[in-house]
Formats: C-alpha cells, structure tokens, sequence
C-alpha cells in the first residue's frame, strides 16, 4: 500500500470524524512507528488515538461510517478515550503512555498528553509484567516454530518489534534518552546493558531484506541467542529497585537507580 494511498485516506478519515463528532472531538493523534519514521510496509500499522469529551455507545455508533474504509484499508480501529480517562488510567497503562507520548503526531485538535502524568514505578511493574509475559509466549511460540527457518525468523522479526517497545521503558526507568526507532532503540538498550549485539542484529536482517539463515541449526542457534539476552533484559528491571523503593514512587528512585 502507496504512502499515498495511505495519507488521502488519513485525511478522508480526518474529515469525516470531524463531521462525525463535531464539537465533541478533541483531538486526533497519529502514534506508534508511522508517527516515529519507523514505519515498515505490509508490517507496521497507522495507529490513532481519539479523545473525545464525552464517550457514549451513541458516539461509538457513529464512529462506524468514518472509520469503515479505514478498516477496508486494513488498518486497526481507533483508540477512544476521554481526556478524563487519560489522565485518570496513566497508573494502569504507563508503557502505552509513555509511548504514545514520546512517538506522537497531532492531526488535529489539542496534545492530549499535555497534563498527563507518568510515574516512574508504575511503568517498572508493567515493564517487568509485559516482559515476563512476551518471554513466556515466546518459549510457547517457539515449539511449533523449532523446525522452520521460516517460521523462526518470522517469530524472532515480530517479537522483537514487541520487544523493542518495551526497551524504551527499561531505558527511560534508567533516565536514559529512549530513541523512538526500534532499531536504534534496541541498540541502546544493548550499549546501556552491555548486551550481545549480535542476534539482534541478525533480526533486524531478515526483518529488513528476508535473507534467511542458512541452516535450521543456525537459525535455532540465533534464537537460543536471543532469548538469552531478553532474560538479561528482564533481570535488569526485575533488579532496578526494591519494593520499599518502587512504593515510594519519588523522584530519588531514578537518581538511586542510576548510580547503579
């Protein structure tokens, strides 16, 4: 699908939610890789968050026409919230927040981000939570994969776009600069915590070009590899603070952290 294609139906959908919802729509944000130049065709999709003043199921319904074609296209429905419930659910959903914040474009209306406060140990418990969670699926996915190159190198492209997303957590609960690129963000992820690069790099190959290993025995080798060191990952944000720490949620935790 053209980018072409792409922007006319993002401005059609623009003006039909505008028609749609009239004064009730505050803003229309575009987030994710497309919002961050990270966008990888027939890959990536084009994420939208909607904040309305008020949701009822009456404005869901409405929604429905302008969003159809956009649908067509194969792109996800939009994300609806108020500006109320932003602010009140940034303790439950830190890591999207603090994503959407970070890699956001403003299509119209108002930064719906502008007032939303983020806390530092909210984003460790999800972080750690979201982590465990993709290793474990990982581990389940990767038994039916073991014998396909294919399979393996499809499993280890999309998980690691997972994973990559959540890197930029782990490096902002170190105080770190957090690119919003998945590859560079993983690479620092790699240079903050003294990873192995390279299994990460060989991803990023097959993600780009599809240039495959050679062999099932090289390609278990390079998952066997990589989850290693998304387990050192993990045990890093598992040790960045302690309970009586996280509980406190001031802002010493990330200068102790640091000095680490």
């Amino acid at each position: 699908m053209s980018k072409t294609v792409v922007h006319d139906a993002l401005n059609g959908l623009l003006r039909d939610l505008q028609a749609t919802h009239g004064a009730n729509l505050v803003s229309v944000v575009l987030y994710g890789s497309a919002a961050a130049g990270d966008h990888v065709e027939l890959r990536s999709d084009y994420n939208l968050l909607i904040t309305l003043r008020r949701i009822t199921p009456e404005d869901l319904r409405l929604a429905q026409a302008p969003t159809r074609e956009w649908q067509r296209l194969g792109h996800p429905l939009p994300v609806y919230f108020t500006a109320e419930e932003l602010s009140d659910a940034a303790d439950v959903f830190p890591i999207e927040f603090y994503q959407m914040a970070q890699a956001r474009v403003v299509l119209f209306g108002q930064d719906p981000f502008e007032f939303v406060k983020l806390s530092d140990a909210n984003l460790r418990h999800q972080t750690e939570y979201e982590l465990r969670s993709k290793l474990i699926q990982l581990r389940r996915m990767y038994i039916p994969a073991s014998r396909s190159i294919e399979k393996l190198c499809d499993l280890m492209s999309d998980s690691l776009a997972s994973f990559a997303a959540l890197f930029r957590a782990v490096l902002m609960l170190h105080g770190e600069e957090a690119p919003v690129a998945k590859p560079e963000c993983v690479r620092a992820t790699v240079r903050r915590f003294a990873l192995d690069p390279t299994p990460f790099e060989k991803i990023f190959t097959f993600r780009a070009t599809d240039d495959s290993p050679p062999s099932e025995k090289e390609a278990n080798e390079i998952f066997g590899a990589y989850m290693e060191q998304i387990d050192r990952v993990i045990q890093v944000v598992d040790e960045f603070a302690t309970p009586g720490e996280v509980a406190a949620q001031g802002p010493g935790i990330r200068a102790r952290n640091q000095e680490n």
